[in-house]
């Protein structure tokens, strides 16, 4: 295990990109990075900034564990923290360097570097990670009309979420994002090179379904099947984060699904995921529905997060489908298809299906239908209630169950974020925030309008962030 402390010191009176580098490259020779920021009185002229400011700049850096300010000799700070190594910038190696004694005493190492170009942009790109452009989100004004859809319903709608007691089931994945840098073309044969400089990993699967459940303000339960890994151990300590009360049941079997997605320059590269899809012994079927029980009890909705990856096989499903009828729990489902694998007609007598056109037509077996046609013919064979249809940048088709059963009506909201970052997660924050629109009283419509939105937040980012109500109100004032 990497317990090595590396020191850096200077003025910093900017940190500008070629401070980035050098702090970037001394992360690199260990676990803690501790930077010594000049005092005034030892920095004289020097200091164009003052140094509580100074300091501020430093310590707001991602890198930096430690920072402080120093007033004495930087060979005696040094001698007294014993930092295995001390990084200055490559103009200082042909210079004589105090700290070198200090560190000759224990045995530290002196390293020159002004680091690579490639890391300077690292904070810049990690902020596609977290920052939401709300500039290109819009309102479905003419479908809120059409409606009779206020802004303020929706408002309020949103606040409800807080009244609701919610579990979902399903499979959990981790998604990890691996920034890489190009090099350019491999010489003995034409592939792309690429080196790795970051990794961000995120909550994904029902897991991220249920963190989005939770930050729009829910209590929630999740149901779902770990391997016993370091990947398992991040996703609970990610869900722990999110307030989500949650049971990953052990499978020795197999391990905890893991997708990687290698970036370049904003775009996916490569996807490799790491993965078991047999489903789960009769043993684990039957400790999840004992689990069930007694969170139904409580609830007001039963979420369905399936990837088809063996969490939820069939006699599962059926007996967790009549225990949620039993107490009249509220239902939704998704069933995502990475091939021809799936159907979500299987998750019978749902409130709400949230299904892609081409899952729709693998359930069905119609591929050649139009729209309307193709929901009418799922939502009989699923018998549910409401289908929201996603067409990805056509947006959402919505064919909905009003008053006798044959009143079926069908509408559709266009895709609301004009520029997505990242769509991995738009079915997700659809599926969770539009059952909590109808959970708390909503229409069909409402939901659709509610759940397009939350999409829209959501793709305006990479990677699976938790929703927050806070974002959603934000859009609708």
């Amino acid at each position: 295990m990497n317990t090595r402390t590396v020191f850096v010191s200077g003025h910093f009176n900017v940190l500008h990109p070629g401070h980035l580098r050098l702090l970037r490259f001394a992360k690199e020779y260990g676990a803690r990075l501790v930077v010594a920021v000049i005092s005034d009185r030892l920095a004289g002229n020097a200091a164009h900034v003052p140094e509580q400011m100074r300091l501020e700049g430093i310590q707001s850096n991602s890198w930096v564990d430690d920072a402080f300010i120093v007033d004495e000799p930087i060979a005696e700070v040094i001698a007294r923290l014993r930092p295995d190594f001390v990084v200055k910038g490559k103009e200082h190696e042909s210079l004589f360097n105090p700290e070198a004694a200090a560190l000759e005493q224990y045995g530290g190492k002196l390293l020159f570097s002004s680091g690579e170009t490639a890391f300077s942009s690292l904070d810049l790109i990690r902020k596609e990670f977290h920052e939401l452009d709300s500039k290109s989100i819009g309102l479905p004004h003419e479908f809120l009309a059409r409606h009779g859809i206020e802004h303020k319903r929706l408002a309020s709608l949103a606040t409800q979420f807080a009244n609701l007691k919610v579990c979902v089931v399903g499979d959990l994945i981790v998604d990890e994002y691996i920034t890489c840098q190009p090099l350019g073309m491999s010489q003995e044969d034409p592939t792309i090179v690429v080196t790795p400089i970051d990794s961000t990993r995120f909550v994904g699967g029902a897991g991220i379904v249920a963190a989005h459940a939770a930050g729009l303000g829910a209590s929630v339960h999740l149901l779902t099947i770990a391997g016993a890994d370091a990947t398992r151990e991040f996703a609970e300590a990610g869900l722990r984060e999110a307030d989500v009360q949650a049971r990953l049941l052990v499978d020795d079997s197999r391990p905890t699904t893991l997708k990687q997605r290698f970036r370049c320059k904003g775009k996916s590269l490569l996807r490799v995921s790491h993965l078991h899809q047999g489903a789960i012994s009769v043993g684990l079927q039957a400790r999840i529905l004992e689990e069930l029980e007694g969170i139904l009890d409580d609830a007001d909705l039963l979420v369905f997060s399936d990837f088809n990856y063996g969490c939820l096989p069939q006699p599962l499903v059926d007996r967790m489908i009549r225990r949620a009828v039993e107490r009249d729990v509220m239902m939704a489902a998704d069933s995502q298809s990475s091939s021809q694998v799936g159907d979500i007609s299987r998750f019978q007598g749902m409130t709400l299906l949230t299904p892609t056109e081409r899952e729709a037509r693998i359930s069905t077996r119609n591929h050649e239908d139009g729209l309307v046609v193709l929901a009418e013919a799922l939502r009989r064979q699923s018998t549910a209630k409401n289908i929201l249809l996603k067409l990805g940048e056509e947006g959402l088709l919505i064919h909905a169950g009003i008053g006798a059963a044959n009143d079926w009506l069908t509408d559709r909201v266009s895709a609301l974020n004009t520029a997505p970052k990242d769509v991995a997660g738009a079915g997700d924050s659809l599926l969770i925030t539009s059952a909590l629109t109808l959970a708390s009283g909503g229409t069909i419509w409402e939901a659709a309008c509610l759940g397009s939105l939350a999409a829209a937040v959501q793709v305006g980012r990479v990677g699976n962030t938790p929703l927050k109500t806070t974002e959603l109100l934000q859009e609708l004032s």
